[in-house]
């Protein structure tokens, strides 16, 4: 990545588009990037990739992976600050929380980053997840122009305790998967998911990943995503009510 700073530093501030979008970073984050082309590719979606002056192909991808390990590892660090008490399995429950997709795509929404966005005609239609995405990449984004501290700190201030309330989350069950799985320990019932890659893929060529649901044997939920754990997730979601009313 440290190449790719390197051909984008030479963009900064070039036009006046360039200075709008940086007012519009400052309104959203509170400060003024240094590498405004940093942010730019963080907004940019597969479906609208550019090509830089070398010839290479680049979108907000890379940024976004960079950007999910930096949320989790802050993500943990502020847990484990604010519930001095509680053990692994409650802080690793309230993280999985925290950076859901759903979370994730409701943090992006509420920041306004479905405004800046770059995508290609309908992609937004299909792709649910594109404003989370964005989001862990516009946290690689900074991690990359301002370093770790201070992006904890704009995460903490802007992200966490803006549009997270951590009481109202902590009756809010989003790991389904983990609850199937305590359900079928306490009843001593055996399940197990199955998950592949899918042999279809979704509208942005996207490779799509299916997984089906085994309880006690019997086929009873199929879910599919972009992951494997996305596609559990679902999967799980689908067969709680009927695991449930047994």
């Amino acid at each position: 990545m440290s190449s790719l700073i390197s051909q984008l530093s030479g963009f900064r501030y070039s036009s006046a588009a360039d200075r709008s979008f940086g007012r519009n970073v400052k309104e959203v984050l509170g400060f003024y990037p240094k590498n405004i082309e940093l942010y730019k590719l963080a907004m940019t979606h597969r479906s609208a990739s550019f090509i830089l002056p070398r010839g290479r192909k680049v979108d907000n991808e890379r940024l976004e992976y960079l950007g999910d390990a930096i949320l989790d590892a802050i993500v943990a660090d502020y847990l484990f600050e604010y519930y001095p008490r509680k053990r692994e399995g409650f802080l690793t429950k309230m993280r999985a929380k925290i950076v859901s997709r759903n979370s994730l795509n409701q943090i992006a929404f509420s920041m306004g980053l479905d405004k800046f966005v770059k995508v290609s005609n309908g992609v937004t239609l299909l792709q649910k997840n594109i404003y989370g995405n964005a989001l862990e990449a516009l946290i690689g984004a900074i991690f990359l122009d301002r370093g770790y501290q201070f992006t904890s700190n704009v995460v903490i201030k802007n992200m966490l305790k803006k549009f997270i309330d951590l009481e109202d989350l902590q009756q809010t069950e989003t790991d389904y998967k983990s609850k199937v799985l305590e359900l079928a320990q306490k009843g001593k019932y055996e399940a197990h998911f199955q998950t592949q890659e899918a042999e279809e893929h979704d509208n942005n060529c996207q490779q799509l990943f299916v997984s089906t649901l085994f309880w006690e044997q019997k086929e009873v939920a199929t879910g599919k995503g972009h992951s494997k754990k996305e596609a559990e997730q679902q999967a799980a979601m689908q067969a709680l009510e009927h695991i449930e009313s047994c």
